[in-house]
């Protein structure tokens, strides 16, 4: 009955160079599947080119043709995405088998505890990737540096494979971070952050009401970053009148990094499923999306008012995903970047190390880090703190930081 386990999800390598690897996934259908299939592809750094969607409220299949890199680890990645599909049982009828009300699994949080001798230009940003190679997720991070010039990072850290209690999975890290950052790792350990301190995607700072006024307004400005006029610049659009049974929503849009988890996740947390979907990005760095949906009832969006909000909140994500802002934090000079948090509980992927990513390219260094989940507007937002180092912020322009960040994040680089 049903399929094999190894056919749900296949990877279709790419024949030549510069071709998409795609990626099917058949399996039964979930309310929230598409995000949490982007949401992987988005965390492994694949871009979506194409996608097609089906379903018939019981069973789906997915289709995604993605531009990857030439260290992508597929045989990982096809492990991640069979985690998140449903198992046969869910819709067999067998309630004996099927798991009542899946959530989200809360992995154990650990203190990765290290000292440096001194600072340098992308420490951080070498630091995140060796965490990221090691499927090691980046809760919450106290970065300082002390007067005499040594730093002392606290990462707060999960593991994806569950493995970070063992002696072995430590030695990894640690062997992973001394490979790294060489002789100017001094010390380094890790241990059991307690219960205590599971909750530590809490945010504990304070954030002045200029700043959450400017970065968390729920309205679309006049002009966007660089000046440009605001005018249409995302075409949203929905159609009751070509399915009896579903309302379709069309988006015309400029592309960027994780479009179509931006996309699933709002979707996710309005409860909507997506009946049949397809979307295409095109060379010049347009895309369209087509999206046959239905609300949890099965039933399709006919309420203007419902409408209207959908097509709002679905606008403000795809033009400001992530909010990216300069502020004067007394005499320094801070980066803030901030995202919004699924329903579920989880970030955005990589955005601290596109951040630092960021700032190793400008060849602007570190001072201290906060990282932290603060409820704004009604919303929870998981906030970065960057505080720059006054000896070389200044040779850099704040606009071009706050655009060579933002360009980063958004895949515009």
């Amino acid at each position: 009955m049903g399929i094999l386990r190894e056919d749900v999800v296949v990877i279709s390598p790419a024949e030549n160079a510069g071709d998409c690897t795609v990626i099917s996934v058949n399996c039964p259908d979930k309310t929230g599947l598409g995000c949490d299939l982007c949401r992987i592809i988005l965390l492994f750094g694949l871009s979506i080119s194409r996608g097609d969607f089906s379903t018939d409220g019981k069973w789906c299949y997915i289709v995604l043709w993605v531009v990857g890199k030439t260290n992508t680890r597929w045989d990982l990645l096809e492990k991640r995405l069979l985690e998140v599909c449903p198992s046969y049982f869910s819709t067999s009828g067998i309630d004996y088998y099927r798991p009542a009300n899946p959530q989200p699994k809360q992995l154990d949080v650990f203190l990765l505890k290290f000292w440096c001798s001194c600072d340098r230009k992308g420490l951080l940003h070498d630091v995140t990737r060796v965490l990221f190679e090691l499927e090691l997720t980046i809760k919450r991070v106290k970065v300082s540096t002390t007067p005499d010039g040594k730093v002392m990072d606290l990462f707060f850290i999960t593991d994806t494979r569950e493995l970070l209690h063992t002696k072995e999975r430590q030695g990894q890290t640690i062997l992973g971070l001394k490979s790294a950052l060489g002789d100017i790792l001094e010390s380094c350990e890790i241990e059991s952050a307690g219960p205590e301190i599971t909750a530590c995607s809490l945010g504990t700072s304070f954030l002045p009401s200029a700043i959450t006024e400017h970065m968390f307004s729920l309205e679309l400005p006049a002009r966007f970053p660089g000046g440009l006029l605001a005018s249409n610049p995302i075409s949203i659009t929905v159609d009751n009148t070509l399915s009896p049974s579903h309302m379709l929503i069309q988006v015309i849009c400029q592309d960027h990094k994780g479009l179509i988890y931006d996309t699933m996740r709002t979707l996710k947390d309005y409860n909507i499923q997506v009946s049949y979907g397809r979307f295409f990005a095109d060379k010049k760095g347009g895309c369209e999306l087509d999206l046959f949906i239905v609300q949890a009832d099965g039933k399709k969006i006919v309420d203007h008012n419902k409408q209207n909000a959908l097509c709002s909140r679905l606008r403000m994500e795809l033009w400001h995903p992530l909010r990216v802002a300069l502020v004067n934090r007394g005499p320094d000079t801070e980066l803030l970047v901030s995202n919004p948090v699924e329903l579920s509980g989880r970030g955005r992927p990589l955005v601290f190390h596109d951040i630092t990513l960021a700032l190793k390219n400008l060849n602007t260094q570190i001072f201290s880090v906060e990282i932290g989940r603060h409820m704004i507007c009604n919303r929870e937002w998981e906030v970065y703190r960057i505080l720059l180092d006054e000896g070389d912020s200044h040779h850099v322009p704040r606009n071009k930081i706050e655009e060579g960040v933002r360009n980063i994040l958004m895949g515009w680089e």
